[in-house]
């Protein structure tokens, strides 16, 4: 399972902190597309960054822990960071990592832990906005990404994974959204030696309440490792909290549950964005 401090806290002090004074921030700011991050969540945004501008977006902290009757698995991950760069009037590419990583799985009959931690591989992505690229009404992207073995020895793939997403949002009206987050991806099989497939699938309601957006979401993924085959599943909730003197930052919060034995039982998150 993967979960997408020192770094973390100086990118996110410079994010947060490189704010304009209120007046200059707004006029800026309604030259550019709505604020639209990737995060929180499991499913893709639709929205494609303004040419020119830059966005950082953070996982400050993750956990989430997963048990059956043989074991016990707790995830945790800090500093997620992943920079959106807009590089064209419908396109947009991101480069991400985590700083820290690990995995501790415990037999729950001896208490032995085998512990497993280091730094994240290397994400790449490019997103090609097909309908409204701005996010709004009926929006439609393409997304293709990658990520490439540059982790710690005990935590990276054995190889490089990549997959393709078509995010698309519809507004419901009344400042209700619907999203859905189709995925279909290649990843390493658990042994190392090969490569199969997996797919996923998101659909999110949420509800903008001002400086507010609280959501909900159910995701359900298929993993057909030679191996053995799991579906996991989730229901999650969704907090987003934009500052009222900056509109073009967010502070957020994710609660998943797990559905079935093969989902952690729960994860959660907490973590920022910021547009420049």
């Amino acid at each position: 399972m993967r979960i997408r401090l020192s770094v973390a806290a100086i990118v996110a002090s410079s994010a947060l902190g490189a704010a304009l004074p209120a007046m200059a921030q707004t006029a800026a700011s309604s030259t550019l597309r709505p604020f639209c991050a990737d995060r929180p969540g499991k499913g893709a945004a639709s929205c494609v960054l303004d040419q020119g501008h830059v966005q950082i977006e953070i996982g400050a902290f993750d956990g989430a822990r997963q048990t059956d009757s043989t074991t016990e698995t707790d995830s945790w991950s800090a500093g997620s960071i992943t920079a959106r760069f807009g590089v064209g009037p419908a396109t947009e590419i991101q480069i991400g990592t985590t700083v820290w990583q690990r995995e501790t799985v415990t037999d729950r009959s001896s208490g032995v832990d085998d512990v497993a931690e280091g730094t994240g591989d290397l994400f790449l992505a490019v997103r090609q906005g097909l309908i409204r690229p701005d996010g709004e009404g009926l929006s439609v992207a393409l997304m293709g990404y990658a990520t490439v073995p540059t982790g710690g020895d005990e935590v990276r793939a054995s190889g490089v994974e990549g997959g393709v997403v078509v995010p698309v949002s519809i507004d419901l009206g009344n400042e209700w959204g619907l999203g859905l987050s189709p995925y279909i991806e290649i990843v390493r099989d658990a042994d190392g030696e090969g490569s199969h497939g997996a797919y996923s699938f998101a659909v999110d309601v949420d509800r903008d309440l001002g400086d507010w957006i609280l959501g909900a979401e159910l995701w359900v993924g298929r993993d057909e490792d030679p191996s053995g085959e799991t579906t996991q599943a989730s229901a999650d909730l969704i907090a987003i909290w934009t500052p009222p003197l900056l509109p073009d930052a967010q502070l957020d919060f994710g609660l998943n549950f797990g559905l079935n034995d093969d989902s952690p039982d729960v994860e959660f998150g907490v973590g920022l964005a910021r547009r420049f």
